[in-house]
């Protein structure tokens, strides 16, 4: 994996993706202009992402049909710096007809203890709890 960031101006960063597609990045006000996620934000966008994908691909090889799946991320940082995460907690928000919860369960709990190798790098600094609705 190899990407480059880009100072475009004040402290914006942009990385373009192989397929052509754009990232910028700033910080939020007094450092930056808030004009895009954050780094850390875009950290996290990478693990509901990450999780999100795994999940979505083992209930579908498990046969369970769902209307729709969100992961909210919410995360707590350490006081002085480096500040990193100390506490990331997930919400899966899975919907659909007669939904299988233990399958459900089995699917979160192999990404987040199996596949997901952004939760196994950030599983280093922080404490990653979750819950299904």
């Amino acid at each position: 994996m190899k990407l480059t960031a880009t100072w475009k101006d004040g402290i914006k960063f942009q990385t373009v993706h192989k397929s052509g597609r754009e990232y910028l990045m700033d910080a939020t006000p007094p450092y930056g202009e808030g004009a895009a996620a954050t780094p850390k934000e875009m950290v996290l966008m990478g693990l509901a992402g990450c999780t999100g994908m795994d999940v979505a691909d083992i209930l579908r090889k498990s046969r369970v049909k769902f209307d729709s799946l969100k992961v909210e991320v919410s995360a707590k940082q350490t006081e002085k710096h480096p500040k990193v995460f100390s506490s990331i907690h997930l919400k899966f928000l899975i919907s659909g007809k007669d939904l299988d919860r233990e399958k459900i369960e089995k699917a979160v709990s192999l990404s987040q203890d199996k596949y997901c190798g952004v939760s196994a790098m950030l599983k280093k600094t922080a404490r990653i709890t979750y819950e299904i609705q």
